[in-house]
């Protein structure tokens, strides 16, 4: 496995003490992190919302006491993947997925055109907003989470947040709000660094075990394959090997979970980068970090499974995969 070392100056010490790698850069800092992110206001983490919406959903986002920016980032992104032009099967239009009937009696012009379109972010997005805030409006005295409940009056009706005091006992509206609380971590920027993920050292083991193993566009490592991956393909079998099942693309990688900063990543996180630093939906590439400015990948045509570095001008972000954030993501987007 040495003969992939293609990279020059890379500590032999990565490779010959990689599982004491992970227990002391993952295992022993987890007492330091067990808080995750902090309270307060919430802003947006870089590039998770594309540029063009970005502005509308920070200052929307911001409309009442139980709805924040990263929430109604997660909202969209469950409901169209921000996507301008989506139609679902249901007829539901749009970056916010409104059905006529809702549409018309909840859409605002929300940049003072004169027209309420529902297919223009600029009057969609806010009127998203506006429904969110009027819905925790109806339940604003129900004990409980806020925001939650306001959720759960979006999928469920206020009227049975208001009979159960709560979000009620029903398993599409209970799994609508974790959700969605779920998503929003992957779209808030953390105020204070993230908790470990669990599964860091099954997954990078299994990614370390496939290292000299050639690329192939599309590849899922299965026997027809000869075995072999692309950088996707292998991001996601490396952490279904640890009990967690991520999206195919890497685009939708880069949602399973908080984002750390660059100084605060542990082996075990995806790192993405892109060509367009400002949208996560135009991520290309994923690989796995491992430590020391390295992560494993498996980089393109030609090329084998490896160690690269990550520092170079397209690094667009990480991910610290989390369950939840994975089983939050919609299978679609």
């Amino acid at each position: 496995m040495r003969k992939v070392w293609v990279i020059g100056g890379v500590a032999a010490g990565l490779g010959l003490s990689f599982v004491m790698l992970l227990v002391v850069g993952v295992y022993l800092v987890a007492g330091n992190l067990v808080n995750g992110a902090g309270g307060g206001s919430v802003s947006l983490a870089k590039g998770a919302v594309p540029a063009a919406y970005s502005s509308l959903v920070q200052k929307w986002g911001n409309l009442c006491s139980a709805l924040n920016p990263a929430l109604l980032a997660a909202q969209l992104y469950q409901e169209s993947g921000f996507n301008p032009n989506a139609k679902s099967p249901a007829k539901a239009e749009g970056i916010a997925q409104f059905i006529p009937g809702t549409w018309a009696t909840h859409g605002i012009d929300g940049n003072g055109d004169g027209v309420r379109n529902v297919w223009d972010p600029n009057d969609a997005i806010p009127s998203a907003a506006t429904y969110d805030c009027q819905l925790a409006s109806y339940v604003k005295d129900v004990p409980g989470n806020q925001s939650e409940n306001m959720l759960a009056s979006y999928n469920a009706g206020a009227y049975a947040v208001i009979k159960y005091q709560g979000v009620p006992p029903y398993a599409e509206t209970k799994n609508y709000v974790k959700t969605i609380t779920s998503l929003e971590q992957s779209f808030a920027a953390p105020v204070s660094r993230v908790d470990p993920s669990e599964q860091a050292a099954t997954a990078i083991t299994y990614a370390q075990s496939k290292l000299g193993t050639p690329y192939l566009w599309g590849g899922n490592g299965t026997a027809d394959q000869g075995g072999r991956f692309d950088c996707s393909g292998l991001t996601k079998a490396a952490f279904e090997s640890a009990g967690i099942t991520l999206p195919r693309v890497a685009n939708d990688q880069y949602n399973a979970g908080p984002h750390p900063q660059r100084a605060e990543l542990l082996p075990g996180d995806l790192v993405f980068f892109s060509d367009d630093l400002t949208n996560s939906r135009a991520i290309r590439h994923v690989g796995i970090y491992v430590g020391g400015g390295y992560m494993i990948d498996a980089p393109r045509t030609g090329a084998v499974i490896r160690f690269d570095p990550i520092d170079t001008p397209d690094y667009f972000g990480a991910t610290r995969v989390t369950e939840d954030g994975a089983k939050a993501l919609p299978t679609t987007v």
